[in-house]
């Protein structure tokens, strides 16, 4: 990996992480158009470079982080993430990460069910409005179907988005509180993968990294602000046929 690699992905995770599309499964696809080998150090590239794009969050939302009451319900949420992550992190590293017929058919899956939700649910007049007023339970059940997108390609955002709408979040809440439970989340990933492999990397790895980092950070400020806007009016159903798409295209074209 160099420079222009590093660059190309940080760009990549930056517009990926918070959109229901997979950043995981991208900088996997990307990493493969790349031709770059699938190391013990690009896995841990993917995983790192997504706390970049989870420090924008902090950067937008910081008001969020000073409310005991939010801060509370994320961390129950991440709860679930945590245990289910920690117990599965060996085998989603050596087994799924970098395999790129699990992301393509997590794609294609997920693409399916986003718009076939979207047909299906109609939201609530009582949905939940705003992130103070989710339940204790309703957070707990966000985590947990965050933790589903431990497998690539399925989308962490897409997962704890749907699975918020169907415990009674409205769109703008569940997307919103989607954001900041990401920073636990990737914090926690990234500060075992590189605790358990920062001996391997070299000066010229940690270069990598934090050229991958801000990189992922300041596409990942514009991206938010774009999909907060997109929801209030439009449906998933768009970015539903993008998964179809893409994982068609790397199926019968790339691959």
């Amino acid at each position: 990996m160099n420079y222009l690699d590093a660059t190309i992905l940080g760009v990549v995770e930056g517009l990926t992480e918070f959109l229901p599309i997979s950043s995981t499964g991208h900088l996997i696809l990307t990493s493969h158009v790349l031709r770059l080998a699938e190391t013990d150090f690009v896995k841990s590239f993917e995983i790192a470079i997504q706390l970049g794009a989870t420090f924008a969050v902090v950067v937008l939302f910081w008001r969020l982080f000073l409310n005991i009451e939010v801060l509370k319900k994320t961390f129950v949420a991440f709860l679930p993430t945590a245990i289910i992550g920690l117990a599965l992190y060996s085998f989603v590293k050596t087994y799924l990460l970098g395999n790129e017929s699990v992301v393509l058919a997590a794609l294609l899956l997920g693409g399916i069910v986003l718009i076939c939700f979207e047909y299906i649910h109609k939201e609530s007049r009582e949905a939940v409005a705003d992130i103070e007023s989710i339940s204790y339970k309703q957070a707990f059940g966000v985590g947990f179907f965050q933790a589903i997108a431990i497998i690539p390609g399925v989308s962490r955002s897409a997962a704890s988005i749907l699975g918020g709408l169907l415990l009674g979040l409205n769109r703008t809440t569940i997307v919103q509180f989607s954001f900041l439970v990401a920073v636990p989340t990737m914090a926690a990933a990234t500060g075992l993968d590189l605790l358990k492999n920062y001996k391997t990397f070299s000066v010229s790895d940690a270069g990598l990294l934090c050229v991958g980092f801000v990189t992922a950070f300041v596409v990942a400020l514009l991206v938010m602000r774009f999909f907060l806007s997109y929801i209030r009016t439009r449906t998933f159903i768009p970015f539903g046929i993008y998964r179809i798409a893409i994982a068609l295209l790397f199926f019968f074209v790339v691959l």
